[in-house]
């Protein structure tokens, strides 16, 4: 069994690097892509949608690199196994900002661009950001229930707290 959690750390560094990798990539076509924006198509409203794609890449790109220090400080770092309600609360609400906070930024991205270029896809924008509200509504209730199971196990709470000083 511990050469399968060895092995299982190790498959979560190799993700981690991919993660970091992917944003490194994604960083660098967003440059490229505004750097073209603006030389290309000048200080206008051309030039204003191809820097604001580059924002779009920039957000996943930072949300990848949130995803890998996730994952590289609870399954690497921290070899921390999600089984206790506050740790699973935790890494989920990790993950979820990341999630929530580059979806909205995409959400406002495609608005952007289906307003200047094609108005029937703004329904489409507009349905990615319902589907931020109804993220964060659900989040919440997972929230305030897991509360409630973190009251049934303190202990859990105070050895999420030590681990976390493994980071320090």
């Amino acid at each position: 069994m511990k050469t399968l959690i060895r092995l299982s750390a190790v498959i979560h560094f190799l993700a981690t690097v991919a993660f970091v990798g992917a944003a490194l990539v994604l960083l660098a076509i967003a440059a490229v892509t505004g750097l073209h924006a603006l030389l290309a198509e000048g200080l206008n409203v051309n030039g204003a949608q191809g820097v604001i794609e580059a924002i779009g890449l920039v957000t996943v790109a930072v949300a990848a690199l949130q995803i890998a220090q996730t994952i590289g400080e609870e399954e690497v770092i921290r070899e921390a196994h999600v089984s206790a309600p506050t740790r699973v609360r935790r890494f989920l609400s990790r993950f979820l900002v990341v999630i929530v906070v580059a979806m909205a930024i995409e959400g406002l991205v495609a608005t952007f661009k289906s307003v200047r270029e094609n108005l029937a896809m703004l329904p489409h924008a507009t349905g990615i950001l319902i589907a931020v509200g109804v993220l964060l509504a659900g989040w919440g209730v997972f929230i305030r229930f897991n509360v409630y199971a973190e009251e049934l196990e303190p202990e859990a709470m105070k050895q999420a707290k030590q681990e976390d000083r493994k980071l320090e």
